[in-house]
């Protein structure tokens, strides 16, 4: 009796305990702008900061910032990128085209500070929401250009080893981020050796078709899941043995230290054997399953904000 008298006691201790403790705060809008190319709003929920493009955060997050550790990549995807770097081996210098909160390249740029990072960001509005929200600055190696990502790989005849590609407008990709054309010029501006690595969400109507217009313009796609996006990685050349990439993202992490090893990213490879059957983005052509899967897509987006699933 004594002992289920104790097992009772410490039971109502730990409830009257959790009772005790004051709710999780309601996350709290502490910036609001209306750019020519986006609404955006940034939320704070303790030492979270959020920004979204559109109000409604589980839909159009854009960027995620924990305020308590400026290393942090809270959006897994954030760091499935970071997995191209064993792909190109020695790395000088990283573009990155969509800045958003500007946390990948923040990453990047304090993991790696030799490293030369460059982000273009097409918002100024974005760009100085995230300077003043997010921890991120402009320093020695890390530099952003405001300017569509499309026209500064046309307008830079740099070679890079490595090419990051997260531009968003609300949920979708810029249509002229994901065409047979734009690959092509992006595949000029990478050094021999490196990589390309591109965020696509699945759910949206683009992704068969974004996995084969890359897919036919370089040799080899690679594939990571990373937690509601997929992280493209695409390259030319020899096919990066499994061996390879792996002894190659050992040797990175014991060189820098990453908070998130690159070794453990690059096991989780999916390589892509056989691309989807479906026509090539074009610049000047979309395929009808594409605009079908547009308003199949805008239905359901309607139904939910509705209420109705």
């Amino acid at each position: 009796m004594r002992r289920h008298l104790g097992t009772f006691c410490a039971v109502l201790a730990l409830f009257l305990l959790a009772e005790a403790r004051p709710a999780p705060a309601d996350p709290v809008l502490i910036a609001k702008r209306e750019s020519v190319y986006n609404n955006i709003y940034i939320f704070k929920e303790g030492p979270i900061v959020t920004m979204t493009f559109g109000h409604n955060r589980a839909l159009y997050t854009e960027t995620v910032y924990d305020t308590r550790d400026e290393l942090a990549l809270p959006s897994r995807y954030t760091r499935y990128m970071t997995a191209v770097l064993a792909y190109a081996g020695e790395v000088d210098r990283v573009l990155e085209i969509g800045f958003g909160g500007g946390r990948t390249a923040w990453y990047l740029h304090k993991t790696m500070p030799d490293l030369q990072v460059t982000s273009v960001e097409l918002d100024p509005e974005v760009f100085e929401l995230a300077k003043r929200y997010f921890g991120v600055r402009l320093e020695d190696n890390f530099n952003v250009s405001i300017e569509d990502g499309r026209r500064y790989v046309l307008r830079h005849r740099t070679q890079w080893p490595v090419i990051l590609i997260d531009a968003y407008r609300s949920a979708f990709v810029p249509f002229h981020l994901l065409t047979t054309e734009f690959y092509k010029l992006v595949k000029t501006r990478v050094r021999p050796g490196g990589a390309v690595a591109q965020n696509v969400e699945p759910n949206t109507m683009m992704f068969d078709a974004a996995l084969v217009t890359i897919g036919k313009v370089f040799e080899h796609v690679d594939l990571y899941d990373a937690g509601g996006n997929v992280v493209m990685i695409a390259y030319d050349g020899p096919r990066r043995e499994q061996a390879r990439l792996a002894s190659t993202a050992a040797r990175l992490d014991g060189r820098f230290g990453f908070k998130y090893p690159l070794s453990e990213m690059v096991a989780q490879r999916r390589s892509v054997e056989r691309l989807p059957d479906t026509a090539a983005l074009t610049d000047d052509f979309a395929p009808v399953e594409a605009l079908r899967a547009i308003e199949r897509h805008n239905r359901k987006l309607d139904e939910f904000l509705k209420g109705k699933w």
